[in-house]
């Protein structure tokens, strides 16, 4: 068979913004070991340090302009090499690589045998999700996106020659938000998340380093960016809830011995894990509102920690050292740090509006719950009543979770089987 070459066409490659870029290395990653060239084009400045870091090539033609990121080089950077590729997918929606990868293959098309232009597929990464269109707050988006849709977006969509899903969720939502809605091929090709590496002392002290207070505690950990789609309000309102019902135990359930300050601080310590907030987004508006919304309920300060952004030894050192791993979050498509925990052996606690939770849920990976007050209070509440026992059990479900749905080669040879059908 012959080998398979990939152009990725992707906004930007910066770690910062979002699980799409993280995606693309991830699948250029599993697809290097099975002999498939990769090469990507962006619309990075070319002088970004982070693209120092991928070891395949980065075509960065950037940087886009304004909110749709126009650069007047891509059409013609495209047409003068998809030649050189067998396959070229578009990763993510609604900017202007979208519309300039449709103009650019029609334009080839018309130039050359059209049997001899690249096979064009779209990957959304959960952009055709309805939420989008029924999130409050977001009625103009949604006209925008209506207005969009009709004059660009659906052309791309349904004259492409096919779209790639991470899960069967994904495809089953597309559906739902536009019309019409035709595409010729839908093909669910799952996503491999890399095995973390081996867990050592080094990632424990690094991670300590930034909550140098979590020495020998136990904790909960929330691991993404930080935005009003991940539930961060609701999981700070349940968690706060519920440390304020173990207040009102009486001291001498604790010791009689003790002060009822001491007495409470050791009630927490026993039946609450502290929660660490970590990821991007503190300085933005929400990111103050929830670090106020901390600071306003005496003594949620102490049990709540926001050490910022986690990256290298100390963000494996959150994960390996943490109870579970707890997202709230109100639409994922897929959820990579989710993946990251399962692959560490640690249950997930998540909302349903995470794409995989129903692989999650039938393979006992962790626990799940609606994006509401009440359901995340609920789910915090059914973790902490765990017996020991289930717990373990649990972490060795969320690690054959993991290899059973999650882990990198067997998605790899899923997307390069469907790449050459």
């Amino acid at each position: 068979m012959k080998e398979l070459k990939i152009l990725h066409v992707i906004n930007d490659m910066n770690p910062k913004s979002g699980g799409v870029c993280q995606a693309v290395r991830t699948m250029i990653s599993g697809l290097k070991d099975l002999k498939v060239e990769n090469e990507v084009v962006s619309l990075d400045a070319p002088d970004v340090l982070y693209l120092k870091q991928d070891s395949f090539p980065v075509h960065a033609i950037g940087p886009g302009k304004g909110p749709w990121s126009y650069s007047s080089e891509l059409i013609p950077w495209l047409e003068q090499n998809f030649s050189r590729f067998d396959v070229v997918i578009l990763h993510g929606l609604w900017l202007y690589n979208g519309f300039a990868l449709h103009k650019a293959i029609r334009q080839y098309k018309k130039k050359i045998n059209k049997s001899k232009a690249p096979k064009i597929l779209v990957m959304p990464h959960g952009m055709l999700d309805p939420y989008f269109q029924e999130a409050s707050g977001r009625k103009l988006k949604k006209i925008r996106n209506w207005i969009y849709w009709k004059l660009i977006e659906s052309r791309l969509i349904n004259k492409s020659d096919g779209l790639l899903f991470t899960c069967e969720e994904e495809r089953r939502l597309a559906h739902k938000p536009f019309n019409p809605y035709k595409p010729k091929k839908e093909l669910v090709i799952g996503l491999g998340v890399e095995k973390p590496p081996v867990f050592t002392k080094a990632m424990q002290e690094a991670f300590l380093e930034k909550c140098p207070e979590l020495r020998n505690q136990p904790y909960l950990l929330f691991l993404s960016r930080i935005h009003e789609k991940k539930g961060v309000d609701i999981l700070i309102k349940a968690y706060a809830e519920i440390r304020n019902g173990l207040t009102k135990i009486p001291p001498p359930i604790v010791g009689a011995s003790l002060s009822q300050e001491e007495s409470l601080s050791q009630l927490l310590e026993i039946f609450l894990p502290k929660l660490v907030i970590a990821g991007p987004g503190l300085e933005s508006s929400y990111g103050a509102s929830i670090q106020e919304m901390v600071k306003m309920q005496e003594g949620l300060e102490k049990s709540i920690i926001f050490p910022g952004m986690l990256s290298g030894d100390a963000k494996w050192g959150a994960f390996y050292n943490c109870d579970a791993f707890v997202l709230p979050s109100h639409q994922e498509n897929f959820g990579i740090a989710v993946v990251e925990a399962l692959a560490c052996s640690k249950p997930v606690l998540i909302s349903n509006q995470i794409n995989i939770w129903r692989e999650i849920t039938e393979a006992g990976g962790g626990l799940v719950a609606d994006d509401t007050l009440t359901g995340v209070k609920g789910m915090l509440q059914n973790w902490f009543s765990l017996p020991t026992e289930e717990k373990s059990c649990m972490a060795d479900q969320a690690l054959a979770t993991y290899n059973q749905y999650f882990a990198i080669n067997p998605a790899a040879k899923k997307l390069k089987e469907a790449l050459a059908s």
